[in-house]
């Protein structure tokens, strides 16, 4: 991307109308999602190597890390088809001896351990609190290929791990994947390309399409004109969620990237905070109405 913009403000919550957590809209108005036009991500500009003394110089995958403690849960629509799904109510594999967190396809494991379950096509994704996470394509041979640092790059997979935990992400898109071959082909095709040449603003965005072969993880994949086809909803346990609207795939995982480097207890905290001002706004006005006898109600 060349030279680098200052990346947007992120939109504040509680200028974004909420969904009933019901799944019924009350208010038939569009919500608002936020656009990352100019914005550079993420984990290839602010590599927070300092995390790594956060936790007392130890290797980040030896610590214990609990999914569901720290990822959000999620789904993302097109239109009205599901097209990722991060969910741990469907877990019902216990994790291995020594794996931290959930069962299923969302364990994580360490890089030594994936290297014996990693098949040339998959997709890595490496995990850590408070950092975004990273996706790489496994392309044989102990080797990934990823987009680190604004440039796709080829590493051994231990190294581009950099000693975090991490899982086999096949299962998190819907989309149909290519041929393991093309997926390879896909990755290796783009080693070496950098900066003003890269198509992809993150690391998920390359690796996703390299699997899928889409381009609406590319950069300027889609128009913005102004419908909002996507939507992130958000769970915030107890049936409740939170929903907003994108007008492109990109933008969207922008968004869901940023929830995952604050983490699970800052997103439901920003949320939870929208939620109560919006309340407290409702019965404002309830108190307004009871008090001008000639204001028609919603319910009239």
């Amino acid at each position: 991307m060349g030279n680098q913009v200052e990346k947007l403000t992120h939109l504040n919550y509680k200028e974004v109308p909420t969904a009933d957590p019901t799944g019924m809209d009350r208010d038939e108005g569009p919500r608002i999602g936020v656009s990352y036009i100019f914005s550079n991500d993420d984990d290839e500009l602010e590599q927070q190597q300092d995390s790594v003394h956060d936790l007392g110089g130890e290797n980040p995958a030896l610590q214990p890390y609990d999914p569901q403690l720290h990822e959000v849960e999620c789904s993302v629509y097109y239109r009205d088809e599901c097209i990722y799904q991060k969910s741990f109510s469907e877990e019902d594999v216990l994790p291995e001896e020594g794996d931290e967190g959930g069962g299923g396809h969302l364990s994580t494991y360490t890089p030594e351990n994936l290297l014996n379950r990693c098949k040339p096509g998959d997709l890595v994704e490496f995990v850590c609190q408070a950092q975004y996470p990273h996706w790489v394509v496994y392309v044989g041979d102990f080797q990934v290929v990823h987009l680190h640092r604004l440039e796709v790059v080829n590493s051994f997979l231990t190294d581009a791990s950099q000693g975090r935990r991490g899982r086999i992400a096949n299962q998190l898109y819907r989309y149909k994947p290519l041929s393991p071959a093309v997926v390879v082909r896909n990755a290796l095709e783009q080693v070496g390309c950098k900066d003003r040449d890269l198509s992809w603003r993150n690391s998920e965005c390359f690796a996703a399409w390299c699997r899928y072969g889409k381009r609406e993880f590319k950069i300027g994949g889609e128009l913005r004109i102004g419908k909002q086809p996507y939507r992130l909803q958000i769970r915030l346990g107890d049936k409740r969620s939170h929903t907003l609207e994108f007008q492109s795939l990109e933008d969207l995982i922008m968004e869901k990237r940023r929830n995952d480097q604050i983490g699970r207890a800052a997103v439901i905290q920003e949320l939870s905070s929208h939620l109560q001002a919006a309340e407290e706004e409702e019965e404002e006005e309830e108190d307004h109405h009871h008090h001008h006898p000639g204001a028609r109600t919603a319910v009239e």
